[in-house]
Protein backbone atom coordinates (compact mmCIF):
# COMPACT_ATOMS: atom_id res chain seq x y z
CA UNK A 1 0.00 0.00 0.00
CA UNK A 2 2.50 2.30 0.38
CA UNK A 3 4.40 1.80 -2.50
CA UNK A 4 1.29 2.03 -4.59
CA UNK A 5 1.05 5.87 -2.74
CA UNK A 6 5.17 6.83 -2.96
CA UNK A 7 4.57 5.65 -6.57
CA UNK A 8 1.36 7.51 -7.30
CA UNK A 9 3.24 10.54 -5.25
CA UNK A 10 6.29 10.92 -7.73
CA UNK A 11 4.41 10.04 -10.65
CA UNK A 12 1.90 13.54 -9.94
CA UNK A 13 5.35 15.41 -9.23
CA UNK A 14 6.88 14.41 -12.35
CA UNK A 15 3.48 15.60 -14.61
CA UNK A 16 3.06 18.78 -12.44
CA UNK A 17 6.58 19.80 -12.78
CA UNK A 18 6.00 19.38 -16.53
CA UNK A 19 3.02 21.17 -16.69
CA UNK A 20 4.53 23.88 -14.50
CA UNK A 21 7.14 23.90 -17.30
CA UNK A 22 4.40 24.74 -20.26
CA UNK A 23 3.01 27.12 -18.41
CA UNK A 24 5.59 29.12 -17.35
CA UNK A 25 7.67 29.32 -20.25
CA UNK A 26 6.75 32.24 -22.90
CA UNK A 27 6.83 31.20 -26.64
CA UNK A 28 7.11 34.89 -27.50
CA UNK A 29 9.75 35.38 -25.91
CA UNK A 30 12.34 32.72 -27.79
CA UNK A 31 13.85 34.30 -30.68
CA UNK A 32 15.65 32.35 -32.97
CA UNK A 33 17.80 32.88 -35.73
CA UNK A 34 14.78 32.35 -38.09
CA UNK A 35 13.07 35.47 -36.15
CA UNK A 36 15.49 37.82 -36.10
CA UNK A 37 16.18 37.54 -39.77
CA UNK A 38 13.25 38.40 -40.76
CA UNK A 39 12.80 41.30 -38.27
CA UNK A 40 15.96 42.47 -39.55
CA UNK A 41 14.55 42.02 -42.88
CA UNK A 42 11.86 44.22 -41.92
CA UNK A 43 14.14 46.95 -40.29
CA UNK A 44 16.79 47.18 -42.71
CA UNK A 45 14.22 46.81 -45.73
CA UNK A 46 15.05 51.24 -46.79
CA UNK A 47 19.01 50.94 -45.38
CA UNK A 48 21.92 52.63 -48.10
CA UNK A 49 24.20 49.96 -46.74
CA UNK A 50 21.46 46.78 -46.32
CA UNK A 51 24.19 44.26 -45.69
CA UNK A 52 26.09 46.74 -42.38
CA UNK A 53 22.11 46.74 -40.98
CA UNK A 54 21.18 43.54 -41.21
CA UNK A 55 24.85 42.34 -39.64
CA UNK A 56 24.59 44.79 -36.71
CA UNK A 57 20.61 43.87 -36.66
CA UNK A 58 21.13 40.43 -36.06
CA UNK A 59 23.98 40.83 -33.05
CA UNK A 60 21.76 43.46 -31.39
CA UNK A 61 18.58 41.28 -31.65
CA UNK A 62 20.44 38.02 -30.66
CA UNK A 63 21.66 40.02 -27.24
CA UNK A 64 18.39 41.78 -26.69
CA UNK A 65 15.81 39.38 -27.80
CA UNK A 66 13.57 42.32 -29.39
CA UNK A 67 13.92 44.38 -32.89
CA UNK A 68 11.72 47.74 -33.20
CA UNK A 69 9.24 48.06 -35.55
CA UNK A 70 9.71 50.03 -38.65
CA UNK A 71 12.24 50.94 -40.51
CA UNK A 72 13.78 53.57 -38.78
CA UNK A 73 13.22 54.95 -35.16
CA UNK A 74 11.01 53.43 -32.47
CA UNK A 75 13.87 52.52 -30.28
CA UNK A 76 12.19 53.23 -27.23
CA UNK A 77 10.70 49.72 -27.90
CA UNK A 78 13.34 47.95 -27.10
CA UNK A 79 15.59 49.83 -24.57
CA UNK A 80 18.29 47.05 -24.82
CA UNK A 81 18.25 47.72 -28.52
CA UNK A 82 18.50 51.64 -28.34
CA UNK A 83 21.40 51.99 -25.55
CA UNK A 84 24.29 49.14 -27.24
CA UNK A 85 26.88 51.48 -28.13
CA UNK A 86 29.79 50.75 -30.02
CA UNK A 87 33.22 50.92 -28.97
CA UNK A 88 33.34 54.59 -30.13
CA UNK A 89 30.07 55.40 -28.19
CA UNK A 90 27.71 55.80 -31.17
CA UNK A 91 24.48 53.71 -31.65
CA UNK A 92 25.30 50.21 -32.30
CA UNK A 93 21.94 48.96 -33.65
CA UNK A 94 20.08 50.60 -36.20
Amino acid sequence: MKLVVLVLLLVSLFFSSSLLQFTVADPTNAVGPSTCDSKCEMRCANAGVKDRCLKYCGICCQQCSCVPSGTYGNKSECPCYRDKLSSKGTPKCP
